[in-house]
């Protein structure tokens, strides 16, 4: 099929990523993505056919992409669509799952796995199993909301327990809920423990990334959710070093967001690049598990880059997201730079960019110990001198608890050059007046 300029995306998949599965597409090299997102978490974690814990797009073969490539992902717009949503902390419910409440669902009445639902009312018993009427919701919520935005949406406000129920008996409608998605809206279950509540938007994709080189459910496309799948009984159970072939696209980092650029591994042809589980916000380490999922219109370019083999994605956040050490060196701290290196003998200094390695383990010190492995494998250099320069020329932060971190540091253009992205790094910071 001849690869297109632009394609438009609006299918889903089930819930697991699986390379053998036809993708959308293709889509050129330079090409555009338009995708029309459903809500990630809540609404699939509530919905048991789905056999993940997030309902994301049908991947998109990209022309050119061959395993041991990367794509760049350059994300031009993020609107949110839903005018509602909740969200909140889970706890799951004993007899509605086999093993792994995200992927393994089932009815405790009829024994159904991954049963069909309907919904029955308001409230955390109204998803009902579609054979038999039982209740069969594995997670309900321990503390949750309801939050409202504005038509600009540039605010939420949380819900008192009248306005929460009258959103729930529309779900579909307040979350915009895309017409392929099958999943259950949150907002029937009408949380409302937090009420007056104001919060800020700043939507972001947890998940945006490329397809894993064997079958993953969504959610558990990192090392950190992963970990439930290392000797799994169900089908997508996998051994420890089988977890190396995740992509790491489920990051919950809040800096992957409008105007931001994602490199990805490519692990199958075309690298399959999909989304969702999109957020309205979220604080540095998603602590209470979850936050405000939402329907959004995404629109990103994809570029090629030959021969770039990396375990893991590579961020370039927008410069208001840089940790402050790590901000491109403006020219006037140079000239001061300069006068420094001179007084002391010092011929030349280091001409440097920001990047940021993403690393994700079973926990926040398995993360760390990740990024900074992959950064200096990719770069070809030590892990102490990641280590150094991370720690005076950039930072460690946390993208999700329990185990998703981003490595970020000035990396020497003569890295750079090496794996062909110099030019893609200075055009995301080209505002920054420097010398080279």
């Amino acid at each position: 099929m001849e690869a297109k300029q632009t394609v438009f995306v609006n299918e889903f998949t089930n819930g697991i990523l699986d390379p053998a599965q036809e993708m959308l597409g293709p889509v050129k090299d330079g090409g555009h993505v338009v995708a029309n997102t459903a809500p990630g978490c809540w609404g699939p974690m509530i919905t048991p056919s789905i056999r993940g814990g997030h309902e994301v797009t049908r991947p998109v073969f990209v022309e050119g992409a061959e395993v041991g490539d990367a794509i760049a992902i350059k994300i031009k717009s993020i609107q949110v669509t839903s005018s509602a949503t909740s969200s909140g902390n889970d706890q799951t419910v004993e007899g509605r799952f086999e093993g792994d409440p995200f992927v393994a669902g089932i009815c405790p009445g009829c024994g159904a796995k991954n049963p069909e639902t309907v919904i029955e009312g308001i409230g955390q018993e109204a998803i009902r199993c579609a054979s038999c009427g039982e209740d069969v919701t594995p997670f309900i919520f321990t503390n949750g909301y309801t939050l409202a935005f504005d038509s600009n949406r540039t605010v939420g406000v949380t819900l008192h327990k009248e306005a929460a129920e009258h959103i729930a008996h529309d779900g579909r409608t307040y979350m915009a809920t895309p017409e392929h998605s099958v999943q259950n809206p949150i907002v029937t279950f009408a949380p409302h423990d937090l009420v007056g509540t104001v919060a800020r938007l700043r939507p972001f994709l947890g998940q945006f990334g490329t397809t894993p080189s064997r079958p993953f459910p969504d959610s558990h496309n990192a090392g950190d959710f992963g970990q439930f799948l290392i000797d799994a009984l169900h089908e997508n159970g996998l051994t420890r070093e089988q977890l190396s072939d995740r992509t790491d696209g489920h990051m919950d980092i809040n800096r992957v967001r409008e105007g931001a650029v994602l490199i990805c591994p490519v692990k199958v042809p075309g690298g399959g690049v999909y989304l969702g589980d999109m957020h309205a916000m979220q604080g540095d380490g998603e602590i209470a598990g979850h936050t405000a999922d939402v329907a959004g219109i995404v629109t990103f370019q994809v570029i090629v880059i030959k021969g770039l083999t990396i375990e893991g994605p590579i961020l370039l956040p927008v410069e208001e997201d840089l940790p402050y050490l790590a901000k491109p060196i403006t020219m006037k701290e140079r000239e001061t730079a300069r006068s420094v290196a001179d007084q002391w003998g010092v011929t030349k200094l280091e001409e440097s960019l920001p990047i940021s390695f993403i690393g994700t383990g079973a926990n926040l010190n398995d993360a760390t110990d990740n990024g900074l492995q992959r950064a200096a494998e990719t770069l070809g250099i030590t892990i102490p001198e990641v280590m150094n320069r991370a720690t005076i020329t950039g930072s460690i932060e946390i993208g999700r608890h329990p185990g998703v971190v981003t490595i970020t540091f000035l990396c020497p253009v003569k890295y750079l050059n090496k794996l062909g992205i110099t030019q893609l790094i200075k055009d995301q910071y080209s505002h920054t007046s420097q010398s080279y």
